[in-house]
């Protein structure tokens, strides 16, 4: 089964037999209700609140009845709380009681509340839908407003959508490729009306980025040490990515570790130094303007001494000097060599999202500079600009491994096909 059926193609319905026997299976029908169901059991949560305060109000009127008969005088009809107080004999029920009872039914009230307050932990298609948004209800829009616009399918058709599909950012060999796939596919089914090309749009954008179903999503970890290299231009979001995935791999056990290499900056190395110890990982740190390469010689040794798990290291991104950007990254990448011949296992260049068809540009440049295992989406929940991992995907062929879902902590995970797929087309059909 090919991408597109897994995440769009028809569920099929239960047969009604099926249905009435579930709901015949589920009927209680002891006569023994009472006997061993509690009030908890009995009473929906959503109205639990609503029952404790019935209660309370009918233990305050059981109450007032009661201090009403107790009185001698038939001409008292109201009892007012200061004469309760007075009463020598009322034993049934004193201030004390009545203050008791009130604060048992706030107390259960707030226990009420306090169940119905914490919300499930967002999953990860539920990460994926709320960072889409924007790029999926803008994609939408123009689609719907594309389709209103035509009548039929004709050669102005087929350029309009071509437009509107570099517009959302899918890059224009995708676009190309796209329309001219549409184009075959009209002819081939006699398609005369555009509506009868929604769903296929939909599913090409799918198969584009399906290829060859070899994805290469998956991030290489290694038994011992795994060496990630960062690279990516300043105010992408990379420091923090690193931040995000030192809190997330720490709470999975692992054992982490930072080196801040981009020692020209003063402010990126007191950025990270700040990560480690919000999220209490060690961070290795150089004099100012001292040798990236020296740094990382230091954050190597120190993770092999150490039996670090995962060492993730921030270099500068300064791409207007590529030269020396180039030498700077060759020379620490032998130095980590020097020290694990077969790492870095990754290089990862970080990427934000809301720069559109721009970071697409700096994926081009950065993969002439060093060879790029995988890249870091950064800021795709603030964008509508989210088709631009299918222009990385078809004019560059390198893997988006990690996205940044948001700006809280945990918001940081790897990447998955279908699940951005779904995000990002789901109700378009």
């Amino acid at each position: 089964m090919g991408l597109f059926d897994r995440l769009f193609g028809k569920k099929e319905e239960p047969k009604i037999e099926e249905v009435v026997k579930e709901a015949l299976e589920n009927l209680d029908l002891s006569e023994d209700v009472e006997s061993s169901l509690t009030e908890a059991e009995e009473v929906p949560q959503e109205d639990a609140e609503v029952e404790i305060v019935e209660q309370a109000v009918l233990q305050e009127e059981k109450i007032q009845y009661t201090v009403e008969e107790s009185l001698d005088s038939e001409s008292v009809v109201e009892v007012s709380q200061e004469e309760v107080e007075e009463l020598p004999n009322s034993e049934e029920v004193t201030e004390e009681d009545n203050t008791e009872l009130l604060e048992t039914v706030e107390e259960n009230s707030s226990k009420v509340l306090e169940a119905e307050r914490p919300q499930a932990e967002e999953t990860v298609q539920e990460k994926y839908d709320r960072s889409l948004k924007k790029t999926r209800t803008g994609f939408g829009a123009r689609l719907n407003a594309f389709f209103a616009n035509f009548r039929s399918v004709d050669e102005e058709f087929f350029e309009e959508l071509e437009e509107l599909l570099i517009m959302s950012d899918v890059g224009v060999q995708v676009a190309s490729n796209l329309t001219e796939e549409l184009r075959y596919e009209a002819k081939l089914e006699n398609a005369k009306k555009p509506d009868a090309l929604r769903r296929v749009i939909i599913e090409k954008l799918v198969e584009l980025y399906e290829k060859d179903g070899n994805y290469d999503e998956s991030i290489q970890f290694q038994d011992g040490l795994t060496v990630m290299l960062f690279v990516g231009v300043n105010g992408v979001g990379k420091t923090t990515s690193i931040g995000k995935l030192a809190h997330r791999y720490k709470q999975a056990g692992k054992k982490v570790m930072l080196v801040a290499a981009d020692t020209f900056r003063a402010g990126a190395v007191a950025q990270l130094a700040e990560w480690g110890r919000r999220v209490d990982v060690p961070v290795v740190t150089g004099p100012e303007k001292a040798d990236p390469a020296s740094v990382v010689f230091d954050g190597m040794e120190r993770a092999v001494a150490e039996g670090i798990d995962i060492l993730m290291i921030d270099t500068a991104g300064r791409l207007q000097n590529k030269d020396n950007l180039m030498a700077e990254l060759e020379k620490i990448g032998r130095i980590i060599k020097r020290v694990v011949p077969e790492a870095p296992h990754e290089t990862f260049l970080a990427l934000d999202a809301s720069t559109g068809q721009n970071a697409l540009v700096q994926a081009k440049e950065f993969s002439k500079i060093t060879p790029l295992t995988g890249i870091v989406l950064t800021k795709i929940d603030g964008t509508a600009r989210g088709g631009v991992v299918l222009a990385i995907r078809e004019e560059l062929n390198i893997p988006v491994k990690l996205i940044g879902f948001g700006e809280k902590i945990d918001d940081i995970g790897e990447f998955n096909s279908e699940n951005f797929m779904k995000g990002l087309l789901e109700g378009l059909i």
